[in-house]
């Protein structure tokens, strides 16, 4: 999308995009570096916390104080879309996963709004969530994105790269990079289902709907229904996502094509809960926890992450269950079948450990 803005975009949507992309890279420069200090965190009661501060257009984080937990709506949009959407991720992880937090141990849920003028991203910097009021500074003609706390399942999404940080801490690249991406594709999509009380069959499985401002050709930034056809627009370009192995795409660009390549496992788990049908939490959402919690490695590919799931859904419903025939089904359609013969659980992540140290091969 930043490859195609360039090319088409005006002068100030390029300078825009050429700025917050060099920010973007130092952001995720920062969070993998969290990342690796991060220890693995042990369950530990804790009570929700939500506080939402304001950079007032400037870089210095988190900013000026601006509302706690239980205090009255500001009536500032950003900041209570903040709040809310903070508050509605805490919950799912805590009523459907007995979670406390994002790091399992009552971490306080901080955010910042109003960061930089006009940035057009939202992102968890291994710390806290900062969000952008998006192309608010450009004329309404050139606006793209609306504000980001608009959709409470980037909300979510982001929030989860912070629980992954403090699980598997999967590797920010390649297909372990795209993986990453996924499962904050799927827990920010039941945040938003759960919100909205939706069955899977209910749910639009639209990632950043209503993001996109009303010049862009966009149903939201993602879709886990159908990758590749989240928007088709002469300045953003087509949604570049396969749905499938077959169309794998080999890049340098983008992390070796987290945001690209996550289509594939995200089809995969839309797959899965369709087929279980009811609330894709209760059953699809619970073995993707599971596993990312109790199997996936740090390098864990679209390969491990099926191994994984298909183990985890037979561990919790049975093996040849209704929920691990899904598991099978999801991840064969979308061109990987999954193998319960494997190293991905306990005795598997020892002995890919031992490997590590000693510099062996893992295969």
């Amino acid at each position: 999308m930043v490859e195609k803005i360039l090319e088409n975009g005006t002068p100030k949507q390029k300078e825009k995009v050429k700025e917050y992309a060099r920010i973007a890279g130092q952001i995720r420069g920062q969070r993998q570096y969290l990342s690796e200090l991060t220890k693995k965190a042990q369950a530990a009661a804790g009570q929700k916390n939500r506080l939402v501060y304001d950079a007032e257009n400037g870089s210095n984080l988190p900013g000026t104080l601006k509302r706690s937990e239980g205090e009255a709506p500001t009536g500032d949009n950003t900041i209570d879309e903040a709040y809310e959407g903070t508050g509605a991720t805490y919950d799912l992880y805590s009523d459907v996963f007995s979670r406390s937090s994002v790091d399992n141990q009552g971490l306080d849920l901080i955010s910042t709004v109003h960061y930089l003028v006009g940035y057009d991203n939202a992102f968890w910097n291994g710390d806290q969530m900062v969000f952008g009021d998006g192309d608010e500074n450009l004329p309404e003609a050139e606006r793209i994105f609306n504000r980001f706390t608009i959709a409470v399942d980037i909300i979510g999404h982001e929030l989860t790269h912070g629980v992954t940080q403090y699980e598997a801490n999967l590797v920010y690249r390649n297909q372990s990079g795209a993986l990453n991406e996924s499962i904050s594709d799927v827990f920010g999509s039941l945040v938003k289902q759960h919100v909205k009380d939706q069955t899977a069959d209910q749910a639009d499985w639209i990632i950043g709907a209503g993001i996109f401002s009303e010049n862009i050709n966009a149903i939201g930034i993602r879709s886990m229904k159908a990758p590749g056809t989240a928007y088709d627009d002469p300045l953003i370009g087509t949604d570049p996502q396969p749905d499938h192995m077959s169309d794998y795409v080999d890049t340098t660009s983008d992390n070796g094509g987290v945001h690209i390549n996550s289509g594939i496992p995200n089809k995969a788990f839309y797959n899965v809960a369709t087929e279980i049908g009811g609330y894709a939490w209760e059953k699809a959402g619970l073995i993707w926890y599971k596993s990312l919690c109790d199997e996936l490695t740090q390098s864990a590919d679209f390969q491990a992450a099926a191994n994984a799931t298909y183990k985890v859904a037979g561990d919790l419903y049975g093996n040849n269950s209704t929920e691990q025939k899904a598991v099978y089904n999801g991840w064969e359609k979308v061109g990987i079948i999954p193998n319960a013969d494997t190293n991905t659980g306990c005795s598997g992540r020892i002995l890919r450990t031992i490997r590590s140290i000693f510099g062996r091969s893992n295969s």
